[in-house]
């Protein structure tokens, strides 16, 4: 270890362990039942209709704060021992959370809540709560208005044209103060996996509403810089931006009090310092170091590893509205230009997978398009100057600046990749808050290389409307088709689980012959932990639920 690397280990080692606190991952069971979670960063906001709502951490920490009305059933383990869920679109496939149970009439759904929910604060749940957690969904107040994507994404009656101007009507229905109803449209199987998402979180009407003002009546600033008022099993205690996030966990969670008492993150960005902290004992959890630091871990006394072959993948993104990335055959000599096989084994050391489509393999109504791209840098040149692009060395290649131990190799081959076709490209690393906010909302990003987005709904449909429908939440290159728009449109409410597949085949194949991303590759989610620590679960967002870990 040279000698800065060690320093700078040693600091980290004094900044996040208190004296005493903590023994070493194989040593004895903590002093106190915490956990310290090390990551590249901490919530940047907790807003889910906001830019922070594309940012890892942040997610962290509105998926350990809320809670949703129905979520997946566990089901299972992964090789490492990680637990799974069982995803699915009938009732039988869910379980209640604040809905103690769902029943469905026509395109009707009936949810009767929880009684004795309390939040942090010692507020009850009821059938308001749900209503204003619609009825500010419905507002499009927010600056990426997710909770209105994914109630469309359902089909939920009357939320379609995103314009904010209608109210919330008898769509989402109080019955009495513990049942609600919930119209669709039409029938729509990714109604219940919508409500699962963490923009569909349920809010506390009355902490909310204590924090309006007459310029932000939805509390948009409050929730997303101050605190997130709900009902989940942990309660915010600290926040200081840009360095740590504590929770402690709430007595009177429904679900029983949580096993672990505190939790506390951390951001270490050098993914070397957050191996060393786990190595140590310094901390009980950590995720995304790169490949070769977690095959360095596998063996270590008290350390385990635990992955998940789940949705996690590396793409190129290139902005339609901006030249010369709006001309088809510089995207397609991109394409052709990136090594696949050399970054899969050098950038990932052998633990990833040439990515095929722009929807995860591993989900329904994957399919792999005829057309692919793989390397072949002489068509990429040729490519290139049939587009008539005069390379001027102007163009930028932009990936997160906290991501740099895991992308730095990425995009120094991207690079050099581009650079032997005749496209030079400088390195322009942004900070994660800046990316998310140029990403979901400004979608200014000319070029850039993404690993943090996944579509969260387990479905091929969903990852299509929130990514590739004109206007869509997340289309952060502005790409539009006829032919994908009508397609997906044909096929939203289809039953017909072949008839929907061939259609979801069709749009992938539109989408590679677009180039609407240049997928790279596919990987494994994966955690470092102390192995006193048990309860990892995988799940879509790949977020941590810090309820399911005991130590």
């Amino acid at each position: 270890m040279s000698l800065k690397r060690a320093i700078s280990a040693a600091a980290i080692f004094s900044i996040i362990v208190p004296t005493g606190l903590f023994m070493s991952a194989a040593g004895s069971t903590a002093a106190t039942s915490q956990v310290t979670f090390l990551s590249e960063d901490v919530p940047a906001g907790l807003d889910y209709d906001g830019p922070s709502a594309a940012i890892p951490a942040s997610q962290v920490g509105m998926v350990n704060l809320m809670e949703p009305l129905v979520y997946y059933k566990k089901s299972g383990k992964s090789p490492t021992g990680v637990n799974l869920l069982k995803f699915g679109y009938n009732p039988a496939d869910f379980q209640g959370r604040l809905a103690e149970s769902v029943t469905k009439n026509g395109l009707v759904w009936t949810f009767k809540l929880r009684k004795n929910v309390v939040g942090c604060k010692g507020e009850k749940f009821t059938a308001d709560d749900v209503i204003y957690t619609f009825a500010r969904a419905k507002s499009v107040s927010g600056a990426a208005p997710i909770g209105y994507f994914l109630s469309a994404v359902g089909g939920i009656k009357d939320f379609a044209t995103f314009d904010g101007k209608v109210p919330l009507g008898d769509e989402v229905k109080k019955i009495d103060d513990y049942t609600v109803q919930i119209t669709q449209e039409k029938e729509n199987k990714l109604f219940l996996p919508a409500l699962t998402i963490f923009g569909l979180g349920m809010f506390d009407k009355e902490g909310m509403e204590a924090q309006k003002t007459a310029t932000d009546p939805w509390s948009h600033d409050y929730a997303n810089t101050v605190n997130l008022p709900s009902f989940g099993p942990y309660c915010l205690s600290k926040w200081t931006k840009g360095s740590e996030f504590v929770l402690t966990a709430n007595p009177k969670y429904y679900g029983g009090k949580p096993a672990i008492s505190k939790i506390v993150l951390r951001k270490v960005p050098q993914s070397a310092n957050r191996l060393a902290a786990i190595r140590t004992g310094a901390a009980q959890l950590t995720e995304r170091l790169t490949p070769k630091e977690f095959s360095s871990l596998k063996g270590v006394k008290g350390v385990s590893v635990g992955s998940v072959v789940g949705n996690e993948s590396l793409f190129l993104n290139m902005n339609y509205k901006v030249a010369p990335w709006d001309n088809i055959k510089v995207r397609q000599a991109v394409a052709y230009a990136i090594n696949y096989d050399k970054m899969i084994k050098n950038a990932y050391y052998g633990q990833a997978k040439k990515w095929k489509s722009l929807v995860p393999s591993t989900y329904p109504g994957y399919s792999v398009p005829k057309t692919q791209y793989s390397y072949d840098p002489a068509k990429a040149k040729a490519l290139l100057a049939a587009s008539g692009y005069k390379d001027d060395g102007s163009l930028k290649l932009t990936y997160v600046a906290e991501k740099e131990s895991i992308l730095g190799p990425v995009v120094t081959q991207i690079k050099a990749d581009l650079k032997a076709i005749g496209l030079n490209v400088q390195l322009d690393p942004l900070p994660q808050t800046q990316f998310g906010d140029r990403q979901l909302t400004k979608r200014d990003l000319p070029f850039a290389v993404n690993d943090q987005e996944k579509p969260i709904g387990v479905d091929a449909g969903y990852a299509t409307y929130l990514f590739f429908i004109t206007g869509g939440l997340n289309n952060m290159d502005n790409y539009s088709s006829k032919f994908v728009d009508d397609t997906y449109q044909a096929i939203a409410t289809e039953a017909d689980t072949v008839k929907r597949n061939a259609g979801l085949a069709a749009i992938q194949e539109q989408l590679a012959k677009d180039v609407a991303w240049v997928p790279v590759v596919e990987f494994a989610t994966q955690w470092a932990f102390s192995s006193k620590l048990s309860g990892i679960t995988w799940h879509p967002d790949n977020c941590v639920r810090f309820f399911d870990l005991k130590i």
